[in-house]
This record gives C-alpha cells, sequence and structure tokens, in this order.
C-alpha cells in the first residue's frame, strides 16, 4: 500500500499538471481543423475513441497507485516494478525521451502565439523571421525557471498560467458571432471526409496523451496514493467535458471553411479574441512544457536510480538529488539540453509521430498491467481503486490497433527501436528478470482453469489422436544424461516430457532440502539446454514407492501421463532386475512402457532411428512410428531418416508385416518401401546379433516387446546390446492410431 510523506505536493498539482496538458496547444491550433474537416461527429468520435484509451488508462494507474507504494518516476516505477526492471528500463527510456522532447514541441507551439507579431515584421518591414527567435529565449526562460527553483517555482507558475488558461476558456464560450446567430443547434453535415478520419486522429491525439502528466510527480507528493487517482480521473473526466463543448461552440461559431483556414479561429469567437486567444495559448503551451519539464527529469532520475544505462557514472549523476526534496537538478539538465536541440531545429512533426508511438506503448502497457493483476487474481494485488478487467483489456487493445491505424510505418519502428533496446539492456543487465509475477500469476491463472477443464471434459481424452505424455524417474545420484536427453526430444513440438530425480529415504528436512537442491541443479540443467521437459523430485522409502506415487500423479498437458520411461545402463545393468520387478505395476495403470538402455558414446544423428518390427509387435508398430517421427522433429535430428528392418520367418504369416505394408501403401506412414528391409531369419539365427550389426552405428534403435517375454526372461530381454548405441525398448498398452 501506499505510504504517506511529511513534505511533498497535495492533489491539486497533479490536476493542474494533466488539465493543462491536457487543454494544450492541440485545442488552440488544431482542434478548429479538425472540426472543419469531418464535422461535429467526427470529431466528437475521435473525442470518444481517444479517451477508450485514455480513460482506461487513468483508471489503472489510480488502481495500481493504490496497491502498492509509488515512488519517483511515475509510469515508469509503475511499469517497471509490474513488468520488472528490464522490460520497465525500455520502457521508461522511451517515456523519458518522449518527455523530453515534448518540452520542445511544447515550446515550438508557444511561438504560434505570437503569430501577429511575425505577420507584422513580414508584411511591414519584409523580413521573415525565424521561430527561433521567440522559441529559444522562452526555453531559455524556461530552463533557468526550472534549475534555479526547481518543482516548487513550476508548480506555483503553473497555478498562475492554469488560470489564464481557464480564463481564456470562459470567454471563448462566452463569445459570439454573426455566424452563430444565423444557425440553430448542429450546422452542417455532423460527418463529412470520413476518409480524412485517421489522418486528423493522429493530428489531434497529443491532446489526449496529457492525462498521465501528474503521475511524474509521484515522487514529490504527500499521498500518491491518494492524489494520483482524485487528479488523474479528474483531469481525464473534466477534459473530455470540456473537449465535448468546445466542439460544440466552434460548430456552431463559425463556417466549416473558416474552421479549416484560419489556425486561429479561436480568436475570432472569443470575447477579446485577438487578445486573450494569444495568451491563452501561450499559457496554455508554456504550461503543458512546464509539465513535462518537470516530469521528465523525474523519469530520468527514477531510471538512474534502478542503473539502468550501461554507465556507473551516468546512473550516479542521474539519480543524485539536490535539497531535502531530492529536486532532479543534473536529470533537468540533461532534459533541458534534449530540449534546446529540439527547439533550435525547429520542425519536430517527424519525432512528434514517433512520440505518440511511445506514448501509446506506455498507455498500452498500464493498461496491460492492470489486466494482468486482475487476471492474475494474486493475493498481494488489493487496490483500493478499483477498475474493471474489461477496461483494461479495451484500452490495451484499442492502443495498440489505433498505433497501426495512426501510422504503422512509425508503429513497426517504434516496436523495433523498444525491441533493440531491450536486448541490449537485458544483455546488460542479465542477472535481472525481464518479466516479474505478474505474467507467472497470470499464466497460473491460464494453467489452473486448463487443467480443470481439461478433467471435466473427459471426452477429450476418449479422442484418438495421441500425444506422448512421458515421465521418466530416476536416482538422485545417477550421472546417465540418455533419459533426459530422450524427453528433451519428445518434448520439443508434440509431446511432454517429464523427468522425476528419486530420493531415497524418508520426508525429513534433510531429504527435503537434499530435494530442492537437486531441483535447482535439474532447473539449471534444463535452462542451459533450452529444453521443455518439466523436472522434479520426489522423496520416497523405495523405488517402487515412489514409482506408485509417480504414476498416480496428473501428467504437465492437464491430462493423465500415458507413457512410464526407466533407463538403466547397458555397460553396467545394475538396475535392471529392478525395473523388471516394477514393469507388472506400471502395467497395471494402463501405460505405455519404455525401457532406455543407455549408451556411453554420442549420438550419430546422421544415421536416423532403426525400428525393428517382429511378428509379435503388431501393437507396438504404430508407438514406434510416432515417436520416432516426433523425435526427428527435434533440430538435433535434422535431416535424419527412420529405416525399419522387418523380422518374419520364411512362409509363415505374419500381421505385423501384413500391417507395416498396409500402412506404407495406405500412405499412413510417410516413408517409401526402400527404407523398410525385410528380413527372413531363421529359427537357427541370433536376432540379438542380427540387431547388433544392421543397427550399430544407429542414432537411436528403437525395439518392441510383450509383457510375456519380460515375465518370462526378465533383464535378460535388455541385454546384449552393448556395442550399440541407445536402444529404447518400446511396449505399448494399447494399439495407436496412425492417421
Amino acid at each position: 500500500m501506499t505510504e504517506k510523506r511529511i513534505n511533498g505536493f497535495g492533489t491539486a498539482p497533479v490536476f493542474f499538471t494533466a488539465i493543462s496538458t491536457i487543454l494544450g496547444a492541440i485545442l488552440f491550433l488544431r482542434f478548429g481543423f479538425a472540426v472543419g474537416t469531418l464535422g461535429f461527429g467526427g470529431v466528437l468520435l475521435i473525442v470518444l475513441i481517444g479517451h477508450f484509451v485514455t480513460i482506461p488508462t487513468a483508471f489503472a494507474i489510480s488502481e495500481i497507485a493504490t496497491n502498492q507504494r509509488v515512488e519517483g518516476g511515475g509510469e515508469y516505477f509503475i511499469i517497471s516494478r509490474s513488468f520488472g526492471l528490464n522490460i520497465g528500463g525500455t520502457i521508461g527510456i522511451a517515456l523519458y525521451l518522449s518527455q523530453a522532447i515534448s518540452v520542445a514541441f511544447y515550446v515550438i507551439a508557444f511561438t504560434e502565439a505570437f503569430e501577429p507579431v511575425f505577420n507584422w515584421f513580414k508584411n511591414v518591414h519584409h523580413i521573415n523571421l525565424p521561430r527561433q527567435v521567440i522559441s529559444l529565449p522562452a526555453m531559455a526562460i524556461l530552463a533557468g525557471l526550472i534549475l534555479r527553483k526547481g518543482a516548487n517555482m513550476g508548480v506555483k507558475a503553473l497555478y498562475i498560467v492554469v488560470a489564464i488558461l481557464f480564463l481564456s476558456l470562459f470567454l471563448f464560450f462566452i463569445g459570439k458571432t454573426e455566424y452563430a446567430s444565423m444557425v440553430e443547434g448542429i450546422s452542417g453535415s455532423p460527418l463529412r471526409n470520413m476518409n480524412d478520419f485517421f489522418f486528423v486522429f493522429a493530428i489531434i491525439f497529443p491532446a489526449f496523451t496529457g492525462m498521465t502528466a501528474g503521475v511524474g510527480l509521484s515522487g514529490d507528493l504527500k499521498n500518491p496514493g491518494r492524489s494520483i487517482p482524485l487528479g488523474t480521473v479528474a483531469a481525464t473526466l473534466g477534459g473530455l467535458v470540456v473537449y465535448i463543448f468546445i466542439i460544440f461552440k466552434l460548430v456552431n461559431s463559425a463556417s466549416p471553411e473558416d474552421l479549416v483556414n484560419n489556425q486561429l479561429v479561436m480568436a475570432d469567437i472569443t470575447v477579446f479574441g485577438k487578445f486573450i486567444i494569444p495568451i491563452g495559448l501561450a499559457a496554455s503551451t508554456i504550461s503543458s512544457a512546464l509539465g513535462s519539464v518537470m516530469v521528465a527529469p523525474r523519469t530520468l532520475q527514477a531510471l538512474g536510480n534502478d542503473k539502468t544505462f550501461p554507465f556507473k557514472g551516468f546512473n550516479r549523476a542521474m539519480a543524485k538529488g539536490k535539497g531535502t526534496v531530492n529536486e532532479p537538478f543534473n536529470a533537468s539538465v540533461i532534459t533541458v539540453l534534449i530540449a534546446f536541440v529540439f527547439v533550435a531545429l525547429g520542425d519536430v512533426n517527424v519525432v512528434a509521430r514517433i512520440i505518440s508511438m511511445f506514448f501509446m506503448l506506455t498507455y498500452g502497457s498500464l493498461c496491460l498491467i492492470s489486466f494482468l493483476n486482475h487476471f492474475g487474481s494474486s493475493p498481494s494485488y488489493r487496490p483500493t481503486f478499483r477498475s474493471h478487467w474489461i477496461l483494461s483489456l479495451v484500452g490495451f487493445v484499442i492502443s495498440i490497433y489505433l498505433m497501426f491505424r495512426m501510422d504503422s510505418l512509425y508503429a513497426v519502428l517504434a516496436i523495433i527501436v523498444m525491441a533493440i533496446l531491450y536486448i541490449y539492456i537485458s544483455y546488460y543487465h542479465s542477472e535481472r528478470q525481464g518479466l516479474e509475477s505478474i505474467f507467472r500469476s497470470a499464466i497460473f491463472q491460464i494453467n489452473r482453469n486448463l487443467q480443470v477443464y481439461l478433467q471435466k471434459n473427459q471426452a477429450i481424452k476418449k479422442k484418438t489422436s495421441w500425444h506422448p505424455s512421458a515421465v521418466c524417474v530416476t536416482e538422485v545420484n545417477s550421472d546417465r544424461d540418455n533419459a533426459f536427453r530422450l524427453l528433451t526430444w519428445i518434448s520439443h513440438k508434440y509431446g511432454f516430457g517429464t523427468y522425476i530425480q528419486y530420493i531415497q529415504g524418508y520426508y525429513s528436512r534433510t531429504t527435503h532440502l537434499q530435494a530442492k537442491e537437486s531441483l535447482d541443479l535439474l532447473i539449471e540443467r534444463a535452462e542451459s539446454r533450452k529444453s521443455n521437459v518439466y523436472v522434479d523430485t520426489i522423496v520416497s522409502p523405495s523405488y517402487t514407492s515412489a514409482i506408485a506415487q509417480i504414476i498416480q500423479l496428473p501428467g504437465i498437458s492437464g491430462l493423465d501421463n500415458n507413457l512410464v520411461l526407466f533407463e538403466y545402463d547397458k555397460k553396467d545393468p545394475v538396475n535392471l532386475e529392478q525395473i523388471a520387478e516394477n514393469y507388472p505395476l506400471v502395467r497395471s495403470g494402463g501405460y505405455d512402457v519404455g525401457i532406455l538402455g543407455g549408451s556411453n558414446r554420442g549420438v550419430n544423428y546422421h544415421e536416423g532411428i532403426h525400428i525393428w518390427v517382429r511378428r509379435v509387435d503388431e501393437e507396438n508398430l504404430n508407438l514406434m512410428v510416432l515417436l520416432s517421427y516426433i523425435i526427428l522433429g527435434h533440430s538435433d535430428w535434422k535431416g535424419a531418416k527412420i529405416k525399419i528392418f522387418n523380422v518374419r520367418r520364411p512362409g509363415q504369416h505374419d500381421e505385423a508385416t501384413d500391417h507395416l505394408l498396409e500402412l506404407v501403401k495406405t500412405g499412413r506412414l510417410p516413408i517409401s518401401l526402400k527404407n523398410v528391409e525385410f528380413i527372413d531369419i531363421e529359427e537357427s539365427m541370433n536376432l540379438k546379433q542380427l540387431i547388433n550389426e544392421k543397427s550399430v552405428k544407429a542414432g537411436l534403435t528403437m525395439i518392441g516387446f510383450r509383457s510375456e517375454q519380460i515375465k518370462h526372461e526378465g533383464q535378460k530381454l535388455f541385454e546384449g546390446y552393448t556395442e550399440m548405441g541407445d536402444v529404447l525398448f518400446l511396449n505399448a498398452f494399447r494399439d495407436k492410431v496412425l492417421e
């Protein structure tokens, strides 16, 4: 929750900073053009659509501000503490540059208030004065004001210019024209030139970007949790009401031609307009510039505090404050210098377009944070101000949609710049997590709902399409890697793999800590290999009890596991007897069984996968084929092939052979007959010796087996393949369907 500070501003500066930026230069310079071009209905639609972004954003800010302590940095602080410092730093840098260049934008707009002066010099003295003769001194005065007096002086000046702004609007609303006396109600077509709608929208939208200006003062507020919601929401809704009345006043006070062609048409409508509108324009632009030049340094100061930049000295300098209120003097100097550069250029139209993109990304991010907090249902998210998740989702979607409708090129450029910034910051701060708990909470809720859905809809389990959901149990002190590698292949694209290390003993604090240490190592292994295998540990008195526990657990897919994988070392098969003993336990649960004989040599991927099919393997064939194609989907096996060896008795009918031929002919087995080798074997021939000879170079060999064989032969069934690579023995509980 928020904390109350002894010294600081109240709610008024938040409101006045926001409302003065909302009712800024665009209102005086471009609203007449918009109304003249689109008509009353068209501009009203722009205002409403714009507020479908700003109102959800204002509510989102208010919500987050009443859930956590908001420090200096405003929007940046909220985003970075919700999405993580790397993503927060990415958006924060873009936000800061937008705020800093906005200072120049407003100062240049301020010079438009002196249009009569420029016209007089041009008409009387034939001198075309550059706008910089006004904008540069104005910027210098503004810089001196902020650098010498800080935010306190800025807020005092803000009250004065806001008073002038409100006076000019009051005189505008009571003004009358001859055109107004000739029309009744809304004049002209309420909608026109709608082909130019998004062109005009792009011009008008910066008028709506001021509602978060006051949030940047968060570090200077007595009670941010109260002042931010009140000031931001009041300014947003107040601006909406004023805009609607201004549209109505304009459409009934001047002709469409005058509205389009006269940039300062409001001066012809307002009482004492020739004087008061230029003064009001000057007041609105200078107040917006004041708001931006107070907010931008605080964003930069917060970025420095978080060590966002790759230069330690620069971070320290930007984080350093001045005086008891920690005034960001150094950050203000940098902001003023950036603003001076763009004021000197005199034309920031191109820059302003991409600035709008960064603002839209910021607003979309704030709405997304609010939505994810609602969706994640974290117990720690308890704001006193509550928005609705639908409103936040609408704000996020519309923000992204409008970016591309306003200017798709600059939208793409903005996203590319953000991506480059994020990659660089993540590289420099690799120790920081890119995403924080907000996404984990949302993923948790998605997973929870999917698990419940899958459990309730049992019909899904009865479908014939099959995906392997394999679980493997190994001893904690095992240094074999073959089973983990196999699960990595299976779970790469189509299947699910769970790798569990078994710790023998009774559950206690000691075994719990041992399990935790083992799990940390497993997670590191999975991350280093970019594996999709889910890893875990289990403490159990015996190997049998561990298997009994594990096969009763639900799979990570949301459905039951369907394949249990055992492993042993072919050169030292000490646990083969244990595997053979526990085979009936696994079969009683209706699982397919895989027993992996691991080799110490590397995998010869180019030789592909060899499948051995015998007359007893009719049910095992489809399982072996499906697993082979799933494994080949991993990049390790790029270019590898499947080769099938069909072993049969001469002169005997063989259902497995018939089934194999049918699969090839019907195309359900997408390999050609040239990759199938039929081998007639006499009773005197040694099958294991034949397999060793044919598959000695194979990357992986699959051999089917039946329950009767393991019952009669036990562990001897799996012995005798020491010269080959990995051998996977498979037993299907029921036949799989090849679509």
